[in-house]
């Protein structure tokens, strides 16, 4: 049994003061650890849960780009699950530190919001109260209400913060009841973003929607820092796909989470028109593959897992689906290295990081005309961008069955594309900039 642990009357016991040393225990290493470089700037990465979307393929990029370039780094969250992460998280010289993962993540499956700041808050008091760590920058995302807390150090840190996109327009308020909870989220949302002492957000797109949503905000200047891709976990040797997919002549690829608002239906949709405008023969040799993130945790995920199995059954098209769940780096890689073209479906998505990864692997996209993909797809060169719409969709599927040359055209534009724009290098300079020009 563990020194934690202790028994009597056949009941178990926490000792608390043998898990509070080991805490400070465990805490003074990483302080050692993390000052043990010196010279370097030291940056500390606050993320709310470390799984495997863009968000968080985003945060793992900033720290291995700062990393590069001679920076100190730790990444600090609520929750991480070593076996749910990008593989880059597993390399010791990339430390993960998860604490506050025993709060809860909801309340009888509501107050999703309330929970995700109480959680942040959290990890921000540990790091400045408990863990001895020193630390130069702090590079924040999703959730700004930990900014005062990092405002309490002993000597003033300084914060950016990185808007993937404001977070209260990520829910719907149909109820008064729903507006009322959400207006004091909402302001505390603006108030605290407006602390950070620098701003930056991942597209023209978001900068735009920054500042009509945040109205008291409208002297805060936004940089625009394109997410990147680390080209090291593209280039791998690509893996045998036999056994996780049929192999198909034509073989289309969606990647997102397991979530509603990614309209993921739409693909389904998209098939089915598609399925109308190609004689038998052809229709055989076509399949779509659904890869989506998928947690346990998290009920959408699963639900909605189930809405699409049933979608793609009511249909008709078992034979030509093929539903992927939480893949692993090389499968999407794979995927991506074997696909006909990538199926972005979100509308108005803050940038998306998928149709950058596609391009790059030469693999064109077809995306909805709005948000994000406007910057970086370029229509009828790197794939198509369409209205929402089943029929939309189809129609441009149906243009790689009946061009066989077109995929390898575009998907030399694509790397192309993102060499020139969203190479991981651009990136790494323009973030650095930003984090010298905090220490000045």
């Amino acid at each position: 049994m563990p020194k934690a642990v202790s028994k009597s009357n056949g009941r178990c016991h926490l000792d608390v003061r043998w898990i509070g040393k080991n805490i400070l225990q465990a805490a003074l290493k990483r302080r050692v650890l993390f000052k043990g470089k010196e010279g370097m700037v030291r940056v500390v990465f606050l993320h709310p849960d470390l799984g495997i979307g863009g968000a968080e393929r985003l945060v793992v990029d900033a720290a291995v780009a700062l990393r590069s370039k001679g920076c100190s780094v730790q990444i600090w969250t609520a929750h991480y699950d070593p076996q749910h992460c990008f593989s880059e998280t597993r390399d010791p010289d990339l430390p993960v530190v998860c604490v506050g993962d025993w709060l809860p993540t909801s309340i009888f499956g509501y107050f999703h919001a309330v929970c995700a700041y109480l959680r942040m808050v959290y990890v921000a008091l540990f790091l400045v109260f408990l863990s001895g760590v020193e630390f130069d920058v702090v590079f924040c995302d999703q959730v700004s209400a930990c900014i005062p807390v990092l405002r309490l150090a002993r000597q003033r840190k300084k914060v950016l913060f990185y808007c993937h996109f404001p977070d209260q327009l990520l829910t719907q308020r149909r109820s008064a009841l729903k507006r009322l909870y959400r207006a004091p989220i909402d302001w505390l949302e603006e108030s605290t973003t407006g602390m950070a002492d620098c701003v930056v957000v991942n597209s023209r797109f978001t900068a735009r929607v920054f500042r009509r949503t945040f109205r008291s905000l409208s002297a805060v200047h936004t940089d625009v820092l394109y997410p990147s891709l680390n080209p090291a976990a593209f280039d791998s040797e690509v893996e045998d796909l036999e056994g996780l997919v049929p192999e198909k002549t034509w073989m289309f690829l969606s990647i997102n989470r397991y979530e509603r608002k990614k309209n993921l239906p739409l693909a389904l949709r998209a098939l089915d028109a598609l399925r109308r405008r190609l004689t038998p023969e052809q229709w055989g040799r076509v399949h779509l593959v659904m890869a989506g993130g998928y947690d346990e945790r998290v009920a959408e995920n699963v639900e909605h897992h189930a809405e699409l199995k049933a979608l793609a059954s009511s249909l008709g098209l078992e034979d030509n689906v093929t539903f992927l769940r939480s893949f692993s780096d090389r499968q999407k890689t794979s995927l991506l290295h074997n696909s006909t073209c990538v199926l972005y479906t979100p509308s108005n998505e803050h940038f998306g990081i998928v149709p950058v990864e596609a391009m790059y692997t030469r693999c064109p996209v077809i995306g909805v005309n709005s948000g994000g993909p406007l910057e970086s797809i370029a229509d009828k060169e790197t794939g198509f961008l369409c209205e929402p719409e089943a029929e939309s969709f189809s129609e441009a599927m149906e243009k790689f069955i009946r061009n066989p040359r077109l995929q390898q055209e575009m998907g030399e534009a694509g790397r192309q594309r993102v060499l020139e724009r969203f190479s991981l290098e651009a990136f790494a300079n323009q973030l650095h900039k930003y984090i010298l020009r905090l220490t000045e």
